[in-house]
C-alpha cells in the first residue's frame, strides 16, 4: 500500500519512524518543513503540499495536533480530502473533538473514501516501540484495511464501534482520568510533603498498596524526575479537557471533576507553563498553590 503520513510533530515522527522501520514506504508532509527531515533520513518522500503527499496514496495517517490544523490541513487550504482518490482510507490517529470526527466522517461519506479513527494511548517513546494502545472505530471493511499497520504500532487495539466518532470520544474520556490521575498524585504528593513524608516514598506505597499500576508509577516517576523533553505538555491536555467537556455538554452532560480539573488547567496557562511537561508543571504549580 501507499501510504501518505501528515503530521512531523514528535509523536507523528515516532508513528511513521516505526512504520518505516516496519517496511512500509511512506510520502510525507509536515507545516515545518525541518521536522520532516529525521524521517527522510529513514527513506520517506518528502513532499511539498500535504495534496501533493495524498493524491496517489491507498491510505491517509495523520497525526496533526489540533483541530484547527485538521480543518486547514484536510479541508482548508491543505485541499487534502479533494486530492484523495475514491476509496482511500484516512486513519485518524490524533486526539481531535468528536464534533471534527463527525464533519470528517460526513466529508469522506460524500467523497467515497473509507474512514477510521484510531486515536493512540501513549507517549512518543512508546510509539516507537511500537507499543501504543490504540482505541478504533469505523465500518467493518474500513477496520479491516486498517489493522496490520495499526498492529505495526501497538501492543494492542480496542474497536469501540462502527462511528468513528466513538473513538475520539474514547480518547477523550481516557485522557480525562489521566488528568484527574495526575492531579491526585499532584495533590498526594505535597499532602505528603507538608506530614513530613518523602513523596517517592508516598506515591510508590501508595501504588503499591492500592492501584498497581505501570501508569502510577510512570507518571510518579515524570513527576519528581521531569524529562528534558516534555512527552505531553500541560496545555495539550488542557486542550483535550476542553474537548471533553464540549462533546459531553453537546449531550447535556455536566461532569463536575472535568469543571475542576478546568479550572486548575486555566490557572496552569495563566502561570506560564503551558509547554512544560504536563505531569511534571502540573507538580511544580500544585506545589506553588500549596505555599500559599
Amino acid at each position: 500500500m501507499k501510504i501518505a503520513f501528515l503530521g512531523s510533530g514528535k509523536m507523528g515522527r515516532a508513528i511513521a519512524g516505526r512504520l518505516l522501520a516496519s517496511g512500509h514506504s511512506l510520502t510525507v508532509w509536515n507545516r515545518s518543513p525541518g521536522a520532516a527531515d529525521e524521517l527522510t533520513a529513514l527513506g520517506a518522500t518528502r513532499c511539498t503540499s500535504p495534496a501533493e503527499a495524498v493524491r496517489e496514496a491507498d491510505v491517509l495517517m495523520t497525526m496533526l495536533f489540533d483541530d484547527p490544523a485538521h480543518e486547514e490541513v484536510l479541508l482548508g487550504g491543505g485541499e487534502v480530502l479533494s486530492a484523495m482518490r475514491p476509496g482511500a482510507l484516512h486513519i485518524s490517529l490524533a486526539t481531535i473533538s468528536v464534533a471534527l470526527s463527525e464533519r470528517l466522517t460526513a466529508e469522506h461519506t460524500r467523497r467515497g473514501q473509507a474512514f477510521v479513527a484510531a486515536p493512540v494511548f501513549g507517549r512518543p517513546n512508546v510509539a516507537a516501540e511500537g507499543r501504543l494502545w490504540i482505541v478504533a472505530a469505523g465500518e467493518a471493511a474500513a477496520l479491516a484495511k486498517a489493522q496490520p499497520l495499526l498492529e505495526t504500532l501497538s501492543r494492542g487495539i480496542t474497536v469501540v464501534g462502527a462511528e468513528p466518532r466513538q473513538a475520539h470520544a474514547m480518547k477523550l474520556g481516557g485522557n480525562f482520568l489521566i488528568s484527574a490521575m495526575i492531579q491526585a498524585l499532584c495533590d498526594g504528593s505535597v499532602y505528603a510533603a507538608s506530614q513530613g513524608i518523602d513523596p517517592a516514598t508516598f506515591l510508590e506505597t501508595a501504588n503499591n498498596a492500592l492501584f498497581q499500576s505501570p501508569f502510577y508509577a510512570a507518571y510518579s516517576k515524570v513527576m519528581l524526575h521531569p524529562p528534558p523533553t516534555p512527552g505531553a505538555t500541560v496545555a495539550l491536555g488542557a486542550k483535550d479537557l476542553r474537548l471533553l467537556r464540549e462533546s459531553a455538554a453537546a449531550q447535556h452532560k455536566r461532569l463536575r471533576l472535568a469543571d475542576v480539573l478546568a479550572e486548575v488547567f486555566d490557572e496552569a496557562l495563566a502561570s506560564g507553563i503551558a509547554e512544560q511537561d504536563w505531569a511534571a508543571g502540573m507538580l511544580r504549580m500544585a506545589e506553588g498553590y500549596a505555599g500559599g
